[in-house]
């Protein structure tokens, strides 16, 4: 019994050190990179403003419409900000719509791809919000929008009073700057 103990506390040790190893074997610039993203905070709801920017005719055409959903870093220090937003629709008594997000590139932008971005007191990050207004089988009467920023368990809510197809959302990974046509 205490020979199986002594051999199962080996090979523990020994995945520990491997792990370890594995760990400490990683280029200097890798280090880098997590020490500067492991020291900035992520940005959370409660230092967060969102806002979504018309941006007519750009983004209206072939039964779609589009706006540019941004995030503004209102705290007093930088935070870091990485990929997609959560999205949900809300009908006019706050009560959740069914909605489908679909990440990725937009009908009217092309998706930047995740990121890490850092954003100072005041500064914003963008992603581009698209979705049809098409006639359907089902089509939702949205009042509202739930924004959950990336790596967060809240949401911000603005108005969105708009018909949204089948309830389903494209939005882009955020940006520093979205480009549109």
């Amino acid at each position: 019994m205490r020979d199986t103990l002594r051999k199962a506390a080996a090979v523990a040790f020994a995945a520990t050190a491997l792990a370890a190893s594995t760990v400490l074997t990683g280029t200097s610039a890798q280090a880098a990179s997590a020490a500067s993203t492991d020291a900035t905070p992520t940005c959370r709801t409660t230092g967060l403003r969102a806002s979504l920017a018309d941006t007519d005719p750009a983004q209206v055409g072939m039964s779609h419409r589009g706006k540019l959903l941004r995030l503004t870093n209102t705290s007093g220090r930088t935070c870091a900000l990485r990929g997609y937003p959560g999205l949900g629709l809300e009908d006019a008594e706050h009560h959740p719509l069914v909605t489908e997000t679909h990440w990725g590139s937009t009908y009217f932008a092309q998706d930047p791809g995740k990121r890490t971005l850092f954003l100072e007191p005041g500064q914003s990050a963008e992603a581009d919000l698209a979705w049809a207004v098409a006639d359907a089988p089902r089509v939702v009467h949205a009042s509202y929008l739930e924004i959950t920023p990336p790596a967060s368990t809240t949401h911000l809510t603005l108005p969105f009073p708009e018909r949204v197809t089948n309830g389903d959302l494209n939005v882009t990974a955020f940006a520093y700057r979205i480009s549109l046509p």
